[in-house]
């Protein structure tokens, strides 16, 4: 969907795509997509998925971090103390003191967290546009994802995962579970959430800064509870 829209958006630039920004992207949807979600969906095989989805929401830390070891964007005291909150509000929603949480679960979240935080490719996005590095970075990434899937078909390594008790990741199948009635949802999460959501992401990260534009995760572990009453 992303394709046609990305590529009226190089020509509108007068850029081309050459091995370097190809590898570029192919970095970003390797640590974003790829490694970043397996780890997610590995931390939600021992840890309440409540409770995975909260931590993960923390990225902006991260970001913050990064951005301001890499980028060498400025931190201002506000934003620490905006940070600080939200890492409290995190903790008050988890109640870790109440919960017997997995360590190597908890392990796997953050690291995700961690890598999905870079992720942003705010130089990229000031160079190509928001547009075009989700779809690259989400098409590059998918091949990778792809290519983890096949790779737990081998007889040995399947084995060695159901052994580890992920059986779920076991095999993993390309085209199973998918019907008519389930398309429309489907297809809601690939075009709705996926295609629009994290490129108006990649967008307010051409007009603003990563540390700001990763704080729209911080809403997420208000406004998931309303979404999911509704």
């Amino acid at each position: 969907v992303l394709v046609p829209l990305a590529v009226r958006e190089l020509k509108k630039r007068r850029l081309s795509l050459d091995g370097r920004a190809l590898g570029t992207f192919g970095l970003l949807g390797l640590m974003g997509i790829a490694v970043s979600m397996s780890l997610y969906q590995l931390a939600v095989a021992r840890v309440q998925a409540s409770v995975v989805g909260v931590l993960f929401s923390s990225n902006p830390v991260f970001v913050t971090l990064f951005a301001f070891l890499l980028l060498r964007e400025k931190i201002s005291k506000n934003q620490i103390l905006g940070l600080a909150l939200d890492v409290i509000g995190i903790v008050l929603i988890i109640q870790p003191w109440h919960l017997k949480l997995d360590a190597l679960g908890v392990t796997y979240i953050l690291l995700g967290t961690l890598l999905f935080a870079l992720y942003g490719g705010k130089r990229q996005c000031a160079r190509f546009g928001g547009l075009v590095v989700s779809c690259f970075s989400f098409l590059l990434g998918a091949a990778e994802m792809m290519a983890l899937a096949a790779l737990t078909h081998i007889p040995s390594v399947s084995a060695a995962l159901t052994a580890a008790g992920l059986d779920t990741f076991a095999s993993i199948p390309f085209l199973t579970g998918y019907t008519a009635a389930n398309l429309p949802i489907v297809l809601y999460i690939y075009i709705g959430v996926t295609g629009i959501g994290f490129t108006c992401y990649f967008l307010s990260m051409e007009v603003t800064s990563a540390q700001t534009t990763s704080l729209v995760f911080f809403f997420k572990p208000a406004l998931a509870p309303l979404l999911a009453f509704l």
